[in-house]
């Protein structure tokens, strides 16, 4: 699997900052401890998951105690994870082989923001980016073909669904190309992410593809996920009525997308900075570079 560095990573997203959410006012970014520190002014934690409970299929550690700790406080925590290749129930799997106890209601997923914005609507037929590893799954009800390197796939399908790249090749993207080229379509975007952090780098994401479809075959993907404002809306629906958005933190280790994604949200961020993509960094000058600045820096999550 390809991986990128951090460098290459950042690189990457301020590239396509013209499709991204504008920046907020740029945060205080105090440093603080964990989590925990600031429990007394928020009442609900958004916690990103990768680079937050785990990097790659290892939990960090001490996070799943933080957890239930807030949880004896009456603290209501949530994840909110830009993780589409996996259905819902393999996701809930996966938390629990980490050490994790979430209701299912609880994970709010990009995966679960497009199901959710889709609805009852007729779709036609999706041609979906998705390993045969983890299956459509929750998407079952919809007419769907698995992308791979049939071209007449790509000329039949009405739109294309992008869920997880972890298959996905330069030959499938060129085809892709050439199919949007010949007959613009609908593209919609189940994880925006450009990366994720793993155990020896960032490994490439759907964003990363649908940013480059985007360039060279003058695509306009709609996506679903962080940093864009859907996976927030259907997080406050999760919640509740009546829900108090200053007292909303969003927990994670990306300026791109966590960050961004809690400024359009319109609530308050934290950073992680020993953990995830920008583990072992000096920060401040990637705050500086991008101009996204979160309201608190965690030594921990």
């Amino acid at each position: 699997m390809k991986t990128l560095t951090t460098e290459e990573a950042f690189a990457a997203y301020e590239a396509v900052r013209g499709r991204l959410p504008p920046a907020g006012p740029p945060g205080a970014a105090r440093r603080i401890g964990s989590i925990e520190d600031v429990a007394d002014r928020f009442d609900v934690f958004l916690l990103d998951a990768f680079g937050v409970l785990n990097i790659g299929e290892t939990a960090i550690p001490g996070v799943a105690a933080r957890i239930e700790r807030l949880r004896a406080r009456g603290k209501r925590v949530l994840v909110v994870t830009n993780a589409a290749g996996y259905p819902h129930d393999l996701l809930m799997a996966r938390y629990d082989r980490l050490g994790y106890s979430f209701d299912p209601a609880d994970v709010v997923s990009s995966r679960a923001t497009l199901s959710d914005a889709i609805g009852g609507h007729e779709l036609g037929l999706c041609g979906l980016m998705v390993s045969r590893a983890t299956g459509i799954g929750d998407f079952a009800s919809l007419r769907t073909l698995r992308l791979a390197e049939a071209p007449e796939d790509y000329a039949r399908a009405d739109r294309f669904v992008f869920l997880g790249s972890a298959e996905w090749s330069e030959t499938r993207q060129r085809l892709l190309e050439d199919a949007l080229r010949d007959r613009p379509r609908p593209v919609l975007v189940a994880n925006p992410d450009i990366v994720a952090p793993r155990e020896n780098g960032f490994s490439i994401e759907p964003g990363y593809f649908a940013h480059r479809l985007a360039d060279r075959s003058g695509a306009a993907p709609e996506f679903f996920g962080k940093p864009f404002g859907n996976i927030y809306d259907l997080a406050f629906r999760r919640c509740g009525p009546g829900i108090d958005k200053a007292r909303v933190l969003m927990v994670g280790d990306s300026l791109h997308t966590d960050v961004l994604g809690a400024q359009t949200a319109g609530i308050a961020s934290a950073l992680v900075t020993s953990h995830g993509f920008f583990a072992g960094g000096a920060v401040e000058r990637w705050m500086d570079r991008s101009g996204i600045r979160p309201d608190f820096l965690l030594d921990h999550p």
